[in-house]
């Protein structure tokens, strides 16, 4: 039997409890489950995404969990160097910054 997510659960318990089912159920025991994608595919798609929009609170789970999807360390820091140029330039830099303080802790 296939393990469910219980991320948001664990975040943001009783609170709100349809985000919670939406993001656990939904998003990650449906979404990231389909096999059209990797999830090393769906991590580069995600990191880019919020890298995009400057959701720095979201990449840093999404930073991490990219890594234990087979995204390497170094491809992470040049995906965001990439999306200097389509993103923006503060987004990337706090990106990196945020990279940064992850990878140096590991």
């Amino acid at each position: 039997m296939k393990k469910r997510s219980d991320g948001a659960r664990k975040l943001i318990g009783d609170f709100a409890p349809k985000l919670v089912e939406l993001t656990d159920q939904v998003l990650f025991d449906d979404v990231w489950e389909r096999k059209e994608l990797s999830k090393r595919d769906r991590s580069l798609v995600t990191v880019a995404a919020l890298v995009t929009m400057n959701r720095p609170d979201q990449l840093r789970f999404h930073l991490g969990r990219a890594v234990e999807n087979g995204v390497k360390e170094q491809e992470l820091i040049e995906a965001i160097s990439h999306l200097a140029f389509y993103a923006g330039w503060p987004s990337a830099i706090s990106a990196i910054m945020i990279a940064k303080e992850l990878f140096s802790k590991s």
